[in-house]
């Protein structure tokens, strides 16, 4: 009933946000917190997706599945869920030898926990794959004598990387990370602690008696090959250790960084912090930095699987000596 100053665009035109009127159909697409015009592509896994209209177009295309596990008993199955468990025994990791596979089973991979002498942390993972050949861990000490036929490629360098032709491929970097990558053919085929690989998180807790387990622990004692070992509850190892809980919060606390600023929309940086702030208290000495790098390096990869590439490393945070490994 009376003019109100302001600006406004006429009939069928929107405010673009920088001073201008659109069409609507021109309005910006949003993901992870930033606008993106009409046309503009973005990749999201291994995909490709196209705006337009304020609305993302994306292709359809299977994608591999990733399995993480890093650090004192953290995991992330190939369906994104992130979980803890420990345990001294043999676990299967992944297999695909499950009931769910109808086809003749091609890999096995087990691991085992070894523990920091008398303290609660990881130090490093005993890892034995199974094929139609065994290789066992200690890979890591004689590794150029493998003689591995064709289809498994074994390569060393920062990682130990060992690639199959049926599209399994694994990476060790010789302490507490194992990354598995399997090709979309694995789809629902797989299963162990990794996961079944079937698009849906919820059903991840598949015991080896294809039961559903609320429990963690119980899920992963299912797992477990050997029965001459204990089962180790988890317990918060920064509870009576104020010291190196405030550094470890302190050293942590680049995860929620502005280094990683780019990252933090598409991917929650507080499970690694919290993770990295754990890792660090179950350290035998505060100038133990392996469990925090370990940690660090962690979020670093899900960021750049996510099409973030974070240069976090310097000569005083966690360098790697490139040269040696080249």
């Amino acid at each position: 009933t009376e003019c109100v100053s302001g600006c406004m665009c006429p009939d069928g035109l929107v405010l673009d946000g920088s001073g201008g009127c659109i069409p609507k159909d021109q309005c910006p697409c949003v993901h992870g917190g930033h606008f993106y015009k009409p046309g503009e592509t973005i990749k999201v896994d291994c995909n490709t997706c196209t705006c337009n209209k304020r609305q993302w177009n994306c292709t359809d295309n299977p994608c591999k599945g990733t399995c993480t596990v890093y650090g004192n008993g953290h995991y992330m199955s190939f369906d994104g869920e992130k979980f803890d468990f420990l345990g001294d025994c043999d676990y299967i990791l992944a297999q695909d030898f499950c009931p769910t596979n109808m086809d003749a089973g091609t890999f096995r991979i087990v691991i085992q926990n070894n523990a920091c002498g008398k303290s609660r942390s990881i130090c490093s993972l005993k890892i034995t794959l199974i094929f139609e050949v065994c290789l066992e861990g200690v890979i890591s000490e004689d590794f150029a004598a493998i003689n591995v036929a064709s289809p498994y490629t074994p390569t060393q360098g920062g990682y130990i990387v060992i690639e199959t032709d049926q599209g399994m491929n694994f990476m060790w970097d010789q302490k507490t990370t194992v990354v598995v990558h399997v090709a979309p053919s694995f789809q629902g085929k797989v299963c162990g602690l990794c996961g079944n690989f079937d698009g849906r998180s919820r059903n991840d807790f598949t015991t080896r008696g294809q039961s559903m387990e609320m429990s963690i622990q119980e899920f992963g004692n299912s797992w477990k090959i050997t029965s001459t070992c204990s089962n180790i509850n988890m317990t918060d190892l920064c509870a009576d250790q104020p010291f190196k809980s405030a550094l470890g919060q302190k050293h942590c606390s680049i995860i929620k960084s502005n280094i990683f600023e780019a990252c933090h929309s598409k991917v929650n940086p507080i499970p690694y912090y919290e993770s990295c702030v754990s890792d660090f208290c179950g350290c035998d000495s505060v100038g133990d930095c392996e469990c925090f790098c370990t940690s660090v390096a962690a979020y670093s990869r899900s960021c750049s699987r996510a099409g973030v590439c974070i240069n976090w490393r310097t000569p005083a945070i966690c360098p790697v000596f490139c040269d040696y490994y080249n």
